[in-house]
This record gives C-alpha cells, structure tokens and sequence, in this order.
C-alpha cells in the first residue's frame, strides 16, 4: 500500500501552501463522512491527507448585511446557531434533515458543498438566498456564486489548489420553505427536494427563487418558472402551473433511489407545498 502523507495546518495560509504542493493529489478531510467511505474502499488514493479541523472555520456571524458561515461548521453547529434559526431558518430546516444526529456532529457546510451531490440537502436553501462560496488559495480569494459552483456530480469550479474556507449568505427579504422526500422521514438521501424564496407585496410576487435537488446531475435554479411569478398574484392555479415548469427545466434523471417520473411526480407536488408555504396561500 502507498504511503500517504498526513497534515494537520493550523492556519488557512499553511493548509494553501501544502494545497499549491500537492494539488490534485491531496485530499481534503474535515468531517469524513464521504471521505472514509471512499479512502476505505480505494475509491481515492491520495498521496497526501489534509485535516483542516484545526483551521477555525467552524464559526456563523453577521458582518455587513450577510449571514458569514465557516466552511468548518457542522450541521449540528447550525442546527443549534441562534442565528442560523432567526436570519437563515430555512438552513436550519434543510439541517435538521441531513444524515443521523451522529452524522450531523462531523459533517460540514464545507464538506457538503464540495461533496458536490446533486442530493445534498443544504445546497438548495443556499442557492436560494443567492450565497456566494469563498475558495483560499495562494493567489488569494475568490467568491463564486453557489448556483455556478457545480459542474457535474462530484465535480466543482474549485481549482486543486484551493480550499473552501467560507459561505456567505446575504439576508434577503421574503419567506424561504426547504421540502424533501426520502424513502424515509431521517437519515437518508434526498430522493427529490426543493427549496422557495417568494418576496411578496401583499398577494404580488416581488421576487423569487425557485432551486431542485437530486433531480439533475447538479442542484439547479428554475428561472422560467421564476419568471411565471414575477409581478402576477399567486394564487393555487398559478402555482400549479410554476411547479410543472419548474420539473420541466430539471429534465429529471433515472438513477439507483428513483425513476424519472417518480421524480416528475413527486417534484411537482414538492415545488407547489413550497411555493404555497412561501406565498401563504
């Protein structure tokens, strides 16, 4: 068996320094939950093991009109973050479905986003609140909008020498709704789910973001189906017809949790609870 170097970096500028080295040959481990399935059964082979455990990344605050998390935090730090609850609570919703409580202890937002599933519960809330990831290398820092961060299952922008060191969450107006199905209630993946922000004047749609996961090889956004509510009063009818678009654009896939038109199904009835839940309808 190949030897694997092990770091440990205290600092974001030495964990960069040792991503500039190693590249694509590193792997980067914080909870673990992917990453020892697949180190346990070959699936990668890194010549270098990165912990950024010790980075303090682990954090949630407010800091100029945006919720500022660490890519480090864990989805038990967010599900108990007052602020999470108040500013972002459709993150706290998605949270509270993602993985067991064990799980929930280790895995991280970071970690998450970089997983890179279509699945992965905590994407669409922040897709929809138009959150920006914030990647650390040597050369600097750059934010990459999270809607543009995939490209392909298990596949980012992230250049090999970077690291996620951050999401930043700006605290827009409306009322967010995060719905899922599984094949169960807890503890496992995502067979459809979608998030909705709605910004309302009165019964008028100001403003709307309209995101499905696990319906497409990424999480994506659905902007003809935004646009059917832009400026029109939401009512039922309209809402059935918003959700049907919305299924229409993911061109949803068959894979080893469901069919495409168990998908279509249960996606059009998700994005309408939403969509109702968001317009109070």
């Amino acid at each position: 068996m190949k030897e694997v170097s092990y770091f440990a970096p205290t600092e974001v500028g030495e964990a960069a320094k040792l991503l500039a080295e190693y590249g694509d040959k590193a792997a980067i481990l914080a909870g673990g939950t992917d990453l020892v399935a697949q180190l346990n059964y070959y699936e990668v082979k890194p010549a270098a093991l990165l912990y950024i455990g010790g980075l303090g990344l682990d954090y949630v605050r407010e800091k100029g009109g945006k919720l500022v998390i660490g890519a480090g935090t864990t989805t038990a730090h967010l599900l108990a973050s007052d602020l999470v609850a108040q500013k972002f609570p459709v993150l706290a919703a998605a949270a509270a479905t993602h993985g067991s409580p064990a799980v929930r202890t280790v895995a991280t937002i970071g970690g998450n986003l970089g997983t890179a599933s279509p699945a992965g519960d905590l994407i669409p809330p922040l897709m929809v609140m138009d959150a920006d990831v914030i990647l650390a290398s040597v050369r600097g820092e750059r934010a990459v909008p999270v809607k543009d961060f995939f490209t392909g299952p298990g596949e980012t922008v992230r250049a090999a020498d970077e690291l996620i060191v951050e999401i930043q969450v700006p605290l827009l107006p409306g009322k967010a709704v995060f719905e899922k199905v599984g094949r169960r209630k807890a503890q496992v993946c995502s067979i459809v789910s979608a998030a909705v922000r709605l910004e309302m004047d009165g019964g008028v749609c100001k403003d709307a973001r309209i995101v499905l996961g696990s319906m497409a090889p990424t999480p994506l956004r659905c902007p003809k189906a935004e646009a059917m509510l832009k400026g029109k009063a939401v009512d039922a009818a309209l809402i059935a017809k918003c959700a049907a678009q919305a299924v229409a654009e993911s061109d949803p896939i068959d894979d080893q949790r469901a069919t495409a038109w168990y998908r279509q199904k249960a996606g059009t009835a998700l994005v309408g609870r939403a969509l109702t839940k968001a317009a109070g309808v």
